[in-house]
């Protein structure tokens, strides 16, 4: 037989055991079925926090538009967006590993290589849409096989793009009577620096050609061996009375800061590209004159030369600045892409509706 004292202590080890046995199980059971909570080093989470709360704030507050290469490796401050054109709707950035959360990819097109290795992975995320960037006309645009249908937008010097790409004049509310034509020193002047035939510009040197047969044209820019530095660029357009925005091929919509640095300066363009209905969509029928208005270049040198005796008949040519004003545009060889890209951001930051075009080809070539 059993003490009493015994048996009582022995059950008393037993309930403990027990007790014990049934805790480490609800222990383990809690760990199995509740979501793990264990709390990272405290340098490690703060830092991952941080990180978090950046990425967080800048998707929160403005959409990531995501350069994916340097056009032409041209690089410029970020920031300039926001100092120059006032534009600050979207987060942009070149920094790759934001690719997942980036709202838009802006490719340029140049930059595509052949066998599509240069774009971004596939599958893209689901909310992201890639931006085509080409500002070149159809006559400098090489066809890469396979990107017809891989964008959702397109960004291109063309009015009926997703985004387009064209500097415009501002309206005056209030009409500006104090505007003085500057001194002019020479009759025409033309600053130049593509002569390379298959980039179309044969049109324009035939006409100029034919044109400085009958008045005298002073020509500037490394196409001819004189290279105009970039602080002369506006004062030597300025000091001429007429200047010859030819573009280097003509396609619709294709006009360019040729015609906007005469504007700028107080100087009348003498135009050669798209027809003269097309001109007038963006600016006034009385701000230019176009070769097209003449049989040919000898009548435009004839008349020309007419204006260049008849001040007030010159002085028509300026009567669209009462209300409008044109701005000079940025000329330095890495500020090439500003605009457009700056021209996305905004886009970006306004539009967040899906958008997809359909073979971009197609549309622009045809």
């Amino acid at each position: 037989m059993l003490n009493t004292n015994s048996t009582g202590s022995l059950l008393c080890r037993l309930a403990v055991i027990l007790a014990v046995a049934g805790l480490i199980s609800l222990t383990f059971m809690s760990l199995w079925t509740s979501p793990q909570t264990f709390c990272l080093p405290q340098q490690l989470s703060r830092h991952h926090a941080e990180k978090n709360n950046s990425l967080d704030k800048a998707v929160v507050d403005k959409p990531i538009l995501l350069l994916w290469v340097w056009p032409e490796d041209y690089r410029f401050d970020l920031s300039d967006c926001k100092t120059i054109y006032n534009i600050d709707g979207c987060h942009l950035t070149d920094d790759r590993s934001l690719y997942s959360n980036s709202d838009a990819v802006l490719i340029f097109h140049k930059a595509i290589s052949e066998d599509l290795s240069t774009l971004p992975p596939s599958p893209r995320p689901p909310f992201q849409k890639w931006i085509w960037m080409n500002v070149e006309s159809p006559t400098n645009t090489q066809k890469i096989p396979g990107i017809e249908n891989l964008f959702n937008l397109t960004l291109t010097y063309r009015e009926d793009s997703d985004i387009p790409v064209k500097l415009q004049l501002t309206s005056r509310k209030i009409p500006d009577e104090d505007f003085e034509i500057s001194k002019k020193e020479k009759l025409i002047c033309w600053i130049v620096s593509n002569n390379l035939k298959w980039t179309g510009v044969g049109t324009r040197i035939a006409f100029f050609q034919e044109l400085s047969k009958h008045v005298k044209i002073h020509v500037y820019g490394k196409a001819y061996g004189t290279f105009l530095d970039y602080k002369d660029y506006f004062p030597t357009i300025a000091s001429c009375k007429f200047y010859l925005s030819f573009e280097n091929s003509i396609h619709k919509d294709y006009i360019t800061e040729k015609l906007n640095g005469p504007l700028a300066v107080g100087t009348v363009p003498v135009v050669l590209g798209p027809p003269r209905k097309n001109y007038e969509k963006f600016v006034p029928g009385d701000s230019f004159i176009h070769v097209n208005d003449f049989p040919d270049a000898k009548s435009l040198a004839e008349y020309l030369q007419r204006l260049d005796q008849d001040d007030e008949a010159y002085r028509r040519y300026f009567n669209w600045r009462r209300h409008f004003s044109a701005r000079p545009h940025l000329i330095l060889q890495n500020q090439k892409f500003v605009l457009a890209i700056c021209t996305a951001c905004d886009y970006v930051g306004k539009h967040k509706e899906y958008k997809e075009a359909h073979d971009i080809y197609e549309w622009f070539f045809n």
